[in-house]
């Protein structure tokens, strides 16, 4: 065997086709010309940063990041492609974010005033962001006329952008409308301050669904770029651009009364085929799907998980589909079959959100790019 040589034992297959399909689907709830930010921070939602980008490099007017680095890895496979960093920079990542001409988010007066010193001889594009709720960044909804228009007398900065964050769009209705009226009433006073042309952003993927109409200038696609609709109703309209596969490591039969993984907290109650599949919580397959209820995909079949998720194997339960053999595929997220198993459909059953069960699938998980 070569020593070069790797076994695909648990990988996620990402369709690029369908990232687009999803993007098509957000701009089809919108009125024409709202421009499309792809949210492609944490790896792309676990989808692989670079990989995604490239696809929808003529898909989406810009591309949003957590931070510098994120914003290198996307020009690093789309060159000169527009780039928003979401959060704040640390002081000391201020000069390469303004010299690589990256997009920063401004909160305060001495974050403006610090990027306007190193603008150089033109002027350096920023957006504003206002806290109408969310109080992680920004300006505070109060003080935000006061404080833009110091910022707008800032000499070095193109204030091309003003924006603010949904907290609850996809769990309390009447408090996202109410946020969006006051968000574009303030739009409305800082315009007559003289902030004449800013993109404004403030839809999230909920709000993309359900709100359309108050989503602004440009909308923020996160969650349902990748398939998964924080908003139930919305599902059937997207399709999900990842499948996360393992293969069966081992076949084994049980006796009744035999322990099966850490803690023996399943015991069999009657002869059982168990199969060992090569994935555990390293790979991003939560330990709280343990004794859970979770399921697997095996020969088109859902196949109970048993007993407790370990760090790098789990168990499943393939009495119902005896021909299985080491080295069948498993669907982890995914269809196989009439049968899909949805990110959410995890998140459910570990107590979490499909976000955190996409950005967390691990850096064994081999991503491989389809369509």
């Amino acid at each position: 065997m070569s020593a070069s040589f790797v076994a695909r034992r648990c990988w996620a297959e990402v369709d690029r086709a369908a990232l687009r399909h999803n993007v098509a689907a957000a701009r089809a709830q919108l009125a024409p010309g709202v421009k499309i930010m792809a949210v492609i921070k944490a790896n792309a939602y676990g989808h692989g940063l670079g990989g995604v980008a490239e696809a929808l490099a003529r898909h989406a007017e810009i591309f949003g990041v957590a931070n510098v680095n994120e914003a290198e890895e996307v020009r690093a496979h789309v060159p000169n492609a527009p780039v928003f960093i979401l959060g704040p920079a640390l002081p000391d990542e201020r000069e390469h974010i303004a010299s690589a001409r990256f997009v920063p988010s401004i909160s305060t007066l001495e974050e403006a005033h610090a990027f306007a010193a190193l603008a150089g001889p033109e002027l350096l594009p920023v957006h504003l962001i206002v806290d109408t709720g969310m109080g992680r960044i920004g300006i505070l909804e109060k003080d935000s006329l006061d404080v833009v228009r110091e910022i707008l007398a800032v000499r070095g900065l193109a204030v091309t952008g003003l924006a603010s964050h949904l907290p609850v769009a996809d769990e309390d209705d009447t408090f996202t409308r109410e946020q969006l009226a006051r968000f574009h009433e303030i739009v409305g006073q800082l315009r007559a301050l003289g902030l004449t042309h800013p993109v404004v952003h403030i839809g999230n993927s909920a709000c993309v669904i359900a709100h359309p109409a108050q989503a602004g200038d440009m909308v923020r696609t996160g969650l349902m770029m990748y398939g998964s609709s924080p908003l139930p109703e919305f599902q059937p309209k997207l399709r999900a651009a990842l499948t996360w596969k393992t293969r069966i490591t081992l076949v084994r039969d049980l006796p009744p009364g035999h322990g099966v993984s850490y803690g023996r907290t399943f015991i069999t109650k009657a002869p059982t085929r168990v199969a060992t599949l090569g994935v555990g919580y390293a790979d991003g397959y939560q330990r709280h799907l343990s004794n859970r209820g979770a399921e697997v995909l095996i020969g088109g079949r859902r196949c109970p998980v048993l007993g407790r998720v370990t760090m790098d194997q789990i168990l499943a339960d393939v009495t119902a589909v005896p021909e299985v053999k080491a080295g069948d595929e498993a669907v982890l997220i995914g269809r196989q079959g009439g049968e899909e198993i949805f990110a959410a459909d995890l998140a459910k059953k570990a107590g979490t959100i499909p976000w955190e069960i996409f950005t967390g699938l691990g850096r064994r998980v081999e991503r491989v790019y389809v369509g």
